[in-house]
């Protein structure tokens, strides 16, 4: 049975509001969250992800009372990321309205809370998010860590081989490089990763042409996560999905 491609806004949150910017800079407010995600449900998102982007950095946990709205208002899979450092961290959110929670920071600092968070709630909630970035590693791509703005000089593609033996259930993989440019994904990258992971792996950073997105599926991708073409209007998730039908992918329409 071949799954459908998953098409997933991306819904990058400080202060709580969504915002946008290239390469992880230069942000530029892009609306509410919680109206953003109540429209995206409409438009016929398969999943949503949200991600304080600033709770690592500031080291403060996501905050709940924002994801339990933007819970409310969506009625397909919503992932959470940011700030999450325990177990219990993981609890709250999913008792919030989260499905599955996206780690990055606390998985480097701490590799043992990948087993520690599937053991407690099994490795379908768990997403390992791997923003990373050309350097010179023994791979060519490096793991950076709070919101991109910290180099870890560990090899990319080795961490994520060693996150799938602890237990991951999916890979988030942003692109640092190609982060809101809109110059396609970095097909390199994504299929650096899918020669040594098995697992899910959705793909972020660079979505600009419909092309785009057809090319990261033929790289390996199985689901494709944008943020800035779908905020400012340039695709519609309906256009997305229309045209990955139209190419032979496997595709879940909606009426809308």
């Amino acid at each position: 049975m071949t799954l459908s491609v998953r098409i997933i806004p991306c819904l990058d949150v400080t202060e709580g509001r969504v915002v946008k910017g290239v390469n992880f800079s230069n942000l530029v407010d892009a609306g509410d969250p919680v109206e953003m995600a109540a429209l995206y449900g409409i438009e016929g998102a398969d999943e949503l992800t949200f991600l304080d982007i600033s709770a690592s950095s500031a080291g403060r946990e996501t905050t709940l009372d924002v994801v339990g709205r933007t819970a409310d208002q969506v009625f397909i899979p919503l992932t959470v990321g940011g700030g999450i450092r325990s177990v219990n961290d993981v609890d709250q959110l999913l008792r919030a309205g989260a499905d599955k929670i996206s780690i990055n920071t606390a998985a480097i600092s701490r590799p043992e809370l990948i087993a520690e968070i599937s053991d407690s709630f099994g490795t379908q909630v768990l997403v390992l998010s791997v923003d990373a970035r050309r350097a010179s590693t023994p791979s060519g791509f490096e793991v950076t860590t709070h919101g991109g703005r910290e180099g870890t000089g560990i090899d990319a593609i080795q961490w994520v081989g060693k996150a799938c033996e602890l237990g991951v259930g999916e890979i988030l993989l942003n692109s640092m490089d190609a982060d809101g440019t809109r110059a396609g994904y970095d097909i390199e990258m994504i299929q650096a990763v899918r020669s040594i992971s098995r697992v899910p792996l959705i793909a972020s950073g660079g979505a600009g042409t419909l092309e785009d997105f057809a090319a990261a599926l033929d790289a390996g991708a199985d689901a494709l996560l944008a943020a800035s073409v779908f905020h400012f209007g340039v695709h519609r998730i309906q256009d997305v999905k229309r045209f990955l039908s139209q190419r032979g992918y496997s595709i879940r329409m909606t009426s809308n």
